[in-house]
């Protein structure tokens, strides 16, 4: 219950540094913002490389074990 009140508070303490009556914080946040979206870009594009290469690892293994169950199931 703590913990939602103290979020509460902190969001609306956010809102009003943001865009409420103190508006002296648009230059930076836009600094930031214009810092953030290309490490987030390049965070990003580094999670769909890893994604796609756990996926192409994936699925060779997956063709190597039905190969193997078709060998074990020929031999029987």
């Amino acid at each position: 219950m703590l913990a939602l009140i103290v979020g509460i508070i902190v969001v609306v303490v956010g809102v009003m540094l943001i865009g409420g009556p103190i508006k002296c914080w648009w230059p930076y946040i836009w600094t930031v913002i214009r810092g953030l979206v290309p490490l987030c870009l390049i965070g990003g594009g580094l999670l769909a490389v890893i994604a796609g290469i756990t996926t192409i690892k994936d699925s060779i293994e997956a063709k190597k074990l039905e190969e193997e169950k078709k060998k074990e199931g020929e031999k029987k």
